[in-house]
C-alpha cells in the first residue's frame, strides 16, 4: 500500500526520539528482518523468487492482518464451552495466504507505474520489470483458482459471500487515486473475512454481531494502515497518490484516537449483542490498550517506527482473539 510521510515538510519541529536505545533497537530489528527475508528468498529457485515477492510471501504481517478478523468471527460463532473449530481456522489460514497474495498481485498490477516512483516500492517485481503484466495475470489466475478450491469447502451461503469479496479486492487500488480515504476502503476490503468466518461455522451471518465486528476491524485497519502509509508521504505527494496520512497531516494522531474510540465502541457492541462474559471485555480492554500504546509510541516521521507499529498490530489482533476464545471456553462456568 502506497503510504505517507507528509507533515515532515510542513515546517514542524522534528520530534526527538525518547531514547537513543529506541532508535538503535528499531534499526537493529529492521536489519534483522531484512536478513531473515533475504535468507528466505535465497532458498527459493531464482525463477520463482519474483512470484514469491509479488505475493509478499516473505512479508507475512499482511497475511496475519487479513487472517485475524476471520479468526475473531470463527471464535464468536463457536458454541459456549467449546474452542473454535481448528479445521476451520486452518482452512481460513490457507485462504488468507492465497487471497493476500492475490490481492497484492492485483494491487501491483494497478500500481506498477506509481511503484516505480516510490523509494519503498520501486524494486517490486512488476515495478522493476522483473515480471511482465502477463506473467502476473497468469500467476493471479493460479492464486484465485487455488483460493476457489478452499472456498468450495464451505457451505453455499459462505461461497456466495466469498465470491462477493472479489469486488472490493479488485477495485480497492483505484480509491487511492480518487479519494483521501483509501485506508478505510482497505479496511472494508481486508476484513471481509468477518462475514465469511461466521457464516462458515453457522451457515449465515448474525447482523447484530457481524456488523459492529466488521466496522471495528475496518477502523483497526484504518489505524495501522494510516501509520504504515506514513512511510511514503513525500513520494505520494509528488506522484499524486492520496491517503489518510496526507489528509490528516499534523492532526494524524488525533484522528487515530477517533478511530480507536470507534473501534472500541463497536467491539463493546459485539460483546453486548453476543451476550459475552467478563473475559471478553477483559480481552477487549487489553487489545485496545495495546492499540492505544502503539498509537502513542509511534513516531510518524520515522519510517522504521511506522513499520514496527504495523508489524506489532498482529499482537493486538491476537490479544482480542485470545479474549474471545477464553470467554467462550469458560462462559458456561463463569
Amino acid at each position: 500500500m502506497i503510504g505517507t510521510r507528509v507533515f515532515f515538510n510542513r515546517g514542524l519541529r522534528p520530534v526527538c526520539s525518547s531514547s537513543l536505545f529506541n532508535r538503535i533497537f528499531l534499526h537493529a530489528s529492521c536489519c534483522r528482518f531484512n536478513e531473515l527475508r533475504g535468507k528466505m528468498l535465497t532458498r527459493v529457485p531464482s525463477k520463482l523468487s519474483p512470484y514469491f515477492r509479488l505475493a509478499r510471501v516473505d512479508r507475512p504481517t499482511g497475511t496475519w492482518l487479513l487472517y485475524l478478523p476471520c479468526t475473531w468471527s470463527i471464535a464468536l460463532a463457536a458454541p459456549a464451552g467449546h474452542l473454535p473449530d481448528v479445521s476451520m481456522l486452518a482452512l481460513f489460514g490457507l485462504g488468507a495466504i492465497l487471497m493476500r497474495g492475490a490481492g497484492c498481485t492485483i494491487n501491483d498490477l494497478w500500481d506498477r507505474n506509481f511503484d516505480r516512483q516510490v523509494e519503498r516500492t520501486k524494486d517490486r517485481p512488476l515495478a522493476c520489470s522483473e515480471l511482465t503484466p502477463m506473467n502476473a495475470l497468469v500467476f493471479l489466475s493460479i492464486q484465485l483458482s487455488a483460493a476457489l478450491l478452499v472456498l468450495l469447502q464451505l457451505n453455499w451461503y459462505s461461497i456466495y459471500v466469498g465470491c462477493l469479496s472479489l469486488i472490493p479486492v479488485v477495485v480497492y487500488p483505484l480509491f487511492k487515486r480518487i479519494t483521501y480515504w483509501p485506508q478505510f476502503v482497505l479496511g472494508l476490503t481486508l476484513n471481509w473475512g468477518v462475514w465469511l468466518g461466521y457464516s462458515a461455522v453457522l451457515g449465515s451471518c448474525s447482523l447484530p454481531i457481524c456488523t459492529p465486528l466488521y466496522l471495528a476491524a475496518a477502523f483497526w485497519t484504518s489505524t495501522y494502515d494510516t501509520i504504515y502509509s506514513s512511510q511514503d508521504i513525500e513520494d505520494d505527494l509528488l506522484i499524486g497518490v492520496k491517503s489518510t496520512a496526507i489528509l490528516f497531516g499534523e492532526k494524524t494522531k488525533m484522528y487515530l484516537s477517533l478511530f480507536h474510540a470507534a473501534m472500541l465502541t463497536n467491539l463493546l457492541l459485539v460483546g453486548v449483542n453476543s451476550s459475552a462474559g467478563w473475559i471478553y471485555y477483559a480481552g477487549t480492554t487489553a487489545m485496545m490498550t495495546h492499540v492505544a500504546y502503539l498509537i502513542c509510541k509511534t513516531q510518524l516521521r520515522d519510517p522504521r517506527s511506522c513499520l514496527k507499529t504495523f508489524q506489532a498490530s498482529r499482537t493486538s489482533g491476537l490479544i482480542y482473539f485470545t479474549g474471545i476464545v477464553l470467554d467462550k471456553l469458560f462462559s458456561s462456568t463463569c
